[in-house]
């Protein structure tokens, strides 16, 4: 049987439970594993990321391979566009597993990952064009249908920039499309013009779509272990299958127990995380729980915190603001790197009494400090702790936590898998913008 390597502690929130109600939560994990598994719920036509780690066409690994090391061949920089699940999970990966300084490193032998058509600020993307004057470039452009407005606008403009600076035949070649199978705006422009091309499975929404080729490619082109990556993602794949009891599940137990304080009362789940590389990891988090659960005026309000960064700021609204919160707070026990503070002459800032410890071991302490002082003020905390942060504990993160949203959403009752409230800002939107069959109402 595989053991998880991410533990889930609730001791710090067990304390703000009812008595016994994780233990009648646990019968209705039982039920809703059994219809996830089953694929007998609500949404179950997207249902296609529960058996896609195990699932995954090898050979369709190995020519994302051979893209990605013709892609670092031509280009000094890869620009990725594209919108919600569409970018925020290959912008996790990457961010998480990278060099924070990447874009300085003159040693870096791959390219620099950057992105557009995840909003329509205009600045932004001038710049974008601006800087891509000085390298030589390429385009990952991800989008189902094509049409979509924010990715839609960039790639326009990305497009016209690619084959302006290398004429239309080599932009081709600089050109990669994740997109429709058979249909859509991007399919079609893919088929005319001859871009490479990798499929949207049908069966999978965009917030779940990491570790396809949406993910994949663009952390390939990184220079990341896709392999490794969908190897950890298949081992907590199969512990979640076996079963829904919380003792051998620890996804189960998470999605139990944060079931269990949305219930008593509490409104926000904050995700904390003591390391800044996991910023977009949290961004990723924040769009798979909100827009899976937040429906029907229900489901908590995901956030996000960096720590200790935070902690001078939102640290005391945590601490003492109103008490509709808990944590899930991140721990990764190893780095990869390890520095030891030095000591000064006369100790000049006092610090002297943490001179020869590594780094890391002052933030440990700053966590281990915040969890107490957070319950002492009466939020309850849970943690995920992981023993290094590299491609196969994080893919065991990414598949723990798609997991644990697919059943947080049936305990809540909702379909966990659309989104309709996304299309009403688009209805206006449209609507000002005079799109033709767009009204004002």
């Amino acid at each position: 049987m595989n053991t998880p390597t991410i533990k889930v502690n609730i001791d710090h929130a067990a304390g703000f439970l009812q008595d016994n109600h994780l233990d009648k939560i646990q019968e209705e994990l039982l039920v809703q594993h059994r219809v996830l598994m089953n694929r007998t719920g609500k949404g179950n036509d997207y249902l296609g990321w529960i058996d896609l780690p195990s699932k995954t066409d090898q050979t369709m690994i190995g020519r994302i391979l051979d893209d990605a090391a013709r892609m670092k061949e031509l280009c000094e920089v890869v620009v990725v566009v594209g919108i919600g699940g569409s970018y925020l999970g290959s912008r996790a990966v990457i961010e998480a597993l990278g060099h924070p300084f990447h874009t300085l490193d003159r040693e870096r032998t791959t390219p620099v990952i950057l992105f557009a058509g995840h909003h329509i600020g205009e600045d932004y993307h001038a710049f974008l064009l601006d800087i891509l004057n000085q390298y030589d470039y390429g385009l990952i452009v991800i989008s189902k249908s094509g049409t979509t407005t924010e990715p839609a606008v960039a790639f326009r403009l990305l497009k016209d920039h690619i084959e302006r600076k290398y004429g239309r035949e080599k932009a081709r070649t600089r050109i990669m499309a994740i997109t429709d199978r058979s249909r859509g705006a991007l399919k079609k422009l893919s088929d005319e013009q001859g871009y490479t091309t990798y499929i949207v499975p049908d069966d999978i929404g965009g917030r779940y779509s990491v570790l396809t080729p949406v993910g994949l490619l663009p952390v390939a082109v990184a220079g990341f272990d896709i392999r490794d990556l969908l190897a950890g993602a298949m081992h907590m794949e199969k512990i979640a299958a076996v079963s829904a009891q919380m003792n051998e599940n620890p996804a189960a137990l998470y999605a139990a127990t944060r079931s269990s304080l949305y219930r008593q009362g509490k409104a926000i789940e904050i995700l904390v995380n003591y390391l800044p590389s996991l910023s977009f990891l949290a961004e990723w988090w924040k769009q798979l729980f909100g827009e899976s659960e937040g429906k029907e005026h229900k489901g908590l309000f995901p956030a996000n915190v960096n720590f200790t960064s935070d902690l001078h700021s939102m640290g005391q609204y945590i601490q003492d603001g109103a008490r509709h919160l808990f944590e899930t707070m991140i721990l990764v026990k190893q780095t990869s790197r390890q520095l030891i503070i030095p000591a000064f002459r006369d100790d000049p800032d006092g610090l002297n009494y943490i001179s020869g410890k590594k780094l890391e071991e002052v933030n440990s302490k700053a966590a281990q400090g915040t969890l107490m002082a957070h319950v002492d003020g009466n939020v309850p905390v849970l943690t995920l702790e992981m023993e290094r942060m590299d491609e196969f504990h994080l893919g065991q993160l990414l598949y723990f936590f798609e997991y644990a949203c697919a059943l947080s959403g049936y305990l809540l009752g909702v379909n966990p898998f659309d989104q309709p409230g996304v299309e009403a800002y688009k209805n206006k939107m449209f609507a000002l913008l005079g799109k033709k069959g767009y009204g004002h109402s």
